[in-house]
């Protein structure tokens, strides 16, 4: 094969693919939709994917230029989607005919990411029994008792404060101080992290949001080639920071069945769950996956 025939197959794969990516973004304009520019392969999802703004920011700035439109339409890859802004729609799609709309879109891949199954990501079959079972552990009153855990939280940021204002200096709290709240109400954890910048929580949790090659590459690998990221989606996942999670919760829990200790936090509820699996049926409990999966796998022996 010659330079020629070699330079024209190429093309010719290009044009394909390219073909294959974008033959569907005709979709919302033969309807009469309107959208945002898009570009190929992503669609809208370009920013989101390379993690140059939130989903959030996107759905916002897509909002104030169509929001004299009841709806308009955006594609996620070859996906089409549509974003509904009048309130009877939305009222239809939330409430009257919601057993309609209950998936989130969300590929899940129980093997490769299992702390990724939470109620956020399920599927309507496995999110819809699992919610109405553990909405009485969210309640009120149960979250009122949290409450003296994020005051704590509140006095190490008071303190701190008064610590660097004399300093002169911008300091960075907004991080560490969501950091030391979740520590502490999510996984049980009562430690200033307003005194420790470079504790190996928040190192776990930059690796978790801070973008990188693998963690974009995963990404879009997993929303839009899900085949392919069956196949390798096991070697772009932060083993480390898994590890170090269900680490995290396994020693809090064989701590604090060891030494009788109670906190009202999430990991005493879930604990007392277990405990008695008669309050919610325990096929259901197993469902709450990212929890579960870390608390099957610290069981206390």
């Amino acid at each position: 094969m010659d330079y020629y025939q070699l330079l024209f197959a190429t093309g010719a794969v290009v044009l394909a693919i390219y073909y294959y990516y974008t033959s569907i973004y005709n979709y919302w304009t033969n309807r009469g939709i309107p959208g945002p520019k898009l570009g190929p392969f992503l669609g809208n999802f370009w920013g989101i994917i390379t993690r140059k703004y939130a989903v959030a920011t996107a759905v916002k700035n897509w909002y104030h230029e169509f929001k004299h439109e009841p709806v308009f339409g955006i594609y996620e890859g070859k996906t089409p989607l549509l974003v509904i802004n009048d309130l009877e729609l939305v009222k239809d799609v939330l409430i009257r005919d919601f057993s309609l709309f209950t998936d989130r879109g969300f590929p899940l891949f129980d093997k490769i990411e299992p702390l990724a199954q939470h109620l956020f990501f399920l599927e309507s079959e496995r999110w819809k029994p699992l919610r109405s079972k553990l909405s009485p552990i969210f309640t009120s009153g149960k979250l009122k008792e949290m409450f003296p855990l994020v005051v704590e939280c509140a006095g190490n940021l008071e303190k701190f404060l008064d610590k660097v204002a004399d300093n002169s200096e911008p300091v960075e709290c907004r991080e560490m101080a969501a950091t030391d709240v979740i520590r502490s109400c999510a996984f049980g954890i009562s430690m200033n992290a307003l005194e420790d910048e470079d504790s190996e929580f928040r190192k776990m949790g930059r690796q978790i949001f801070t973008p990188n090659f693998r963690h974009l590459t995963r990404d879009a690998c997993r929303q839009f080639t899900p085949l392919l990221f069956k196949v390798i989606g096991k070697y772009l996942q932060s083993q480390d920071v898994d590890n170090f999670f269900i680490g995290l919760v396994r020693d809090t829990m064989q701590y604090r069945e060891q030494n009788n200790v109670t906190r009202p936090d999430i990991i005493n509820m879930l604990m007392e769950l277990r405990k008695h699996p008669d309050k919610v049926v325990i096929g259901v409990l197993k469902k709450f996956g990212a929890t579960w999966t870390i608390f099957n796998s610290c069981s206390v022996r």
